[in-house]
């Protein structure tokens, strides 16, 4: 059994406006439905849990009310398993919902974590990471770095440079086998888990086996304005095409 765990429970504060991000409309639709869509729709992905906050809920189900008229007769939402309630920060979030998943998956299952806000996932990113994971722990999708890498001990100055061949950038969709990474994150209970800023960080800090595949340039967060300006130039050339 494969479940998608959406992170969908930030505040989108850089965006400097009072909705999150992942909720503002684009073409008639929330930010967070694009990759329900993907999600739902793929024949890999059986169930889908989604960190959200209770006061935007009801938005999140009014935007997959689209996906019912996708030839499926209202089938492919079936695949919604629940709500789990947002952390004090992502990594809580996120182990909120592995709790949740744990009530209805198996220990050696598969959870693939993605971020709401990540709207331009494709099924192709989905299969990839889904395939790459057998026999692994888990499964990373990166970009290699394209300028130099500076380390500063200060901030100040710079310390030492880096090696950019052997340094990458970590995406989502993240891939890991249930029951080891829900246990890498009990090990950061209560207080160090709050220090965690990547998905991939406490499986890293536990010993798991994760491996590496090639990320996606077209699956970026929308976290600033320019980020939702180059989304919505993309769904107007797209529409354009079509």
């Amino acid at each position: 059994m494969v479940t998608a765990l959406v992170l969908s429970g930030g505040t989108g504060t850089r965006m400097g406006i009072n909705t999150p991000k992942q909720y503002i409309e684009v073409m008639g639709r929330p930010i967070i439905s694009y990759c329900l869509q993907t999600l739902l729709s793929h024949e890999k992905i059986d169930a889908v849990q989604i960190v959200a906050d209770p006061m935007w809920r009801e938005t999140i189900l009014g935007g997959m009310e689209c996906l019912q008229d996708d030839g499926n007769g209202g089938a492919v939402p079936e695949k919604l398993r629940g709500f789990s309630a947002p952390g004090e920060n992502r990594q809580l979030s996120i182990f909120h919902g592995l709790e949740d998943i744990r009530k209805y998956a198996e220990e050696s299952d598969i959870v693939l974590i993605h971020d709401a806000a990540r709207p331009l996932l494709t099924a192709d990113m989905i299969t990839a990471c889904l395939d790459a994971v057998a026999g692994h722990d888990g499964v990373l999708p990166v970009l290699p770095m394209k300028d130099t890498v500076y380390y500063s001990e200060d901030g100040i100055r710079v310390t030492s440079l880096l090696e950019r061949a052997r340094i990458f950038a970590g995406q989502a969709p993240e891939a890991f086998v249930l029951g080891k990474y829900y246990d890498a994150n009990t090990k950061l209970l209560p207080e160090r888990i709050l220090q965690i800023n990547g998905s991939t960080e406490p499986a890293i800090l536990s010993g798991m086996d994760i491996a590496m595949i090639p990320g996606d340039e077209g699956n970026f967060k929308i976290t600033t304005k320019a980020d939702l300006e180059r989304f919505q130039e993309i769904l107007s050339a797209s529409e354009g095409r079509a």
